[in-house]
């Protein structure tokens, strides 16, 4: 019987003077007999890193290749593809050039075509430098909004992910109603009309992407105590209590809101798919805490599919030069977006 095919996934490899183009292609090394990884980044750079990491790779293991119009050439499980977006500058591992941030930007982009024309299926992105990018001239606040505004999408979820370890019983999902908000300025974002998009689309993303037929969703209030009916703020009762019900009446399993300093337990997270946060430092503590280094972060309500890693660019750990960075975040991520797209696949 003929083999299935491997998934293709996509993985840029970040900001160049950062861990990013070491932590993927060592994941993408030890991973190359279950998922086909394309890495995209400056092929003569990986190539000399890769030489770094393990003289095997990149004596038998590189392969060059250029996006056609049918898509990727065949590429066998020993072998790792690089598609070559050039860099402006040479990389001094540590330091940061923003000669070179309009190309990490056009890994991006590289990305997101060869989804689009389904060469690919899903993307995983590593850390890059918001900061390189602005230098170069090029306004840019972050992942989920440049792949919101490519794809045409008006809204996207963030939501952190790990499987069970020694200190998590259960897999764990949470995901935000705010992002990168001043705390100062949360409240006034916690609309009626944006929150119950924010739980349709989590909704939608666990069913197609997740294969969860009816999601479980626990949704935090904003305030202490979930407001104490009002005596520690109102919040509870004239917004996200009416956006629960309105889920419930369209046949969503949405409970809530819930005190956030209780919600964390197993009684409580046995009975979900996913916890809803009002704001970042509210959830993704908890999530952290119990998965630092092997968590992936999903963005919801894309017309794609696309991880990431769970920690930043690591200069520090990239000067003192390869080795020395942890690659479980990044197996997780590529591991992630190769499930989500069987499933898509699937339904």
């Amino acid at each position: 019987m003929p083999q299935p095919s491997l998934p293709v996934i996509a993985v840029t490899v970040g900001e160049p003077a950062g861990i990013g183009p070491e932590i993927a292609i060592r994941a993408a090394w030890q991973l190359r007999h279950e998922i086909r990884s394309v890495l995209i980044g400056d092929a003569a750079y990986l190539s000399m890193l890769a030489g770094e990491i393990d003289p095997a790779i990149n004596m038998m293991g590189l392969s060059v290749q250029a996006l056609r119009h049918h898509g990727l050439p065949a590429s066998g499980t020993e072998r790792l593809s690089i598609i070559d977006t050039p860099l402006n500058a040479h990389v001094f591992a540590g330091q940061l050039d923003p000669r070179n941030g309009r190309a990490v930007l056009q890994t991006l982009d590289v990305a997101i075509e060869s989804v689009q024309q389904k060469w690919c299926d899903a993307i995983v992105t590593a850390p890059l430098q918001k900061s390189t990018i602005n230098d170069a001239g090029v306004a840019f606040s972050g992942h989920t909004e440049y792949f919101a505004e490519k794809t045409h999408t008006a809204r996207v979820v963030m939501m952190l992910a790990c499987e069970a370890n020694d200190g998590l019983p259960q897999a764990l999902r949470v995901a935000l109603a705010t992002t990168h908000l001043p705390l100062s300025k949360v409240a006034a974002a916690i609309q009626f009309d944006d929150l119950l998009r924010t739980i349709e689309i989590i909704h939608t993303d666990l069913r197609d992407k997740f294969g969860i037929a009816q999601p479980r969703i626990l949704v935090t209030g904003l305030n202490p105590h979930a407001g104490e009916n009002g005596y520690l703020g109102m919040e509870e009762i004239e917004v996200i209590t009416p956006v629960i019900q309105h889920a419930q009446e369209q046949g969503m399993l949405v409970t809530g809101p819930y005190p956030a300093d209780t919600l964390f337990q197993q009684k409580y997270l046995a009975q979900a798919d996913c916890v809803l946060a009002m704001y970042h430092d509210q959830g993704l503590p908890v999530l952290k805490h119990a998965s630092f280094g092997q968590g992936v972060n999903i963005t919801l309500g894309l017309p794609l599919i696309r991880t990431s890693v769970d920690h930043g660019t690591a200069l520090d750990l990239a000067a003192q030069g390869v080795g020395h960075a942890d690659i479980s975040s990044m197996i997780a991520a590529i591991r992630a977006a190769a499930g989500m797209a069987k499933t898509q696949k699937n339904i």
